[in-house]
């Protein structure tokens, strides 16, 4: 599965405020469950609460993969979020937030899911599209370098 099929413009959210990591993991399950009849924002932030509760999913570098298994047979949802100001998300590395790949598989998801997770890590390394995306000034410019790393070594973030 690719992050261009699990994202789109709308699932994409730039400059976002937050208080603190659960204020944090609130958002994210409320984007999560936007446009959704049968997924609550609730279920998700518990999801996710849990799965942090087993470690961090931070990263380094500024980033994180929050993520939760949802019961049910629901397809992958996710979203992509850059926040205003970096946020301390409990990293491995120390270092404060500000880009998070978020997503939630239905519980019965396993291999596709860890797949999916060690190829947004590995897109997560790459410091030249970490700062691209930083700098990038709208989602859909966003959504092309999350959809095309290699765009950011060509220095294509801004439209």
């Amino acid at each position: 599965m690719l992050i261009s099929d699990l994202l789109s413009p709308e699932s994409i959210r730039c400059d976002v405020h937050s208080s603190s990591k659960k204020r944090l993991l609130e958002i994210i399950s409320e984007e999560l469950a936007r446009d959704s009849d049968d997924l609550s924002a609730r279920e998700i932030f518990e999801s996710l609460c849990a799965r942090e509760r087993l470690g961090s999913t931070g990263l380094g570098h500024g980033v994180a993969i929050p993520h939760g298994r949802i019961k049910g047979n629901r397809p992958i949802r996710a979203s992509f979020i850059r926040l205003k100001k970096p946020l301390p998300f409990d990293s491995i590395d120390g270092e404060p937030v500000d880009l998070l790949f978020a997503m939630t598989v239905p519980e019965n998801c396993g291999e596709d899911h860890l797949k999916l997770l060690a190829h947004v890590a590995e897109l997560f390394s790459d410091r030249e599209l970490l700062q691209a995306l930083r700098d990038a000034e709208n989602p859909s410019a966003m959504l092309q370098l999350l959809s095309d790393p290699s765009s950011a070594e060509r220095g294509t973030t801004r439209h």
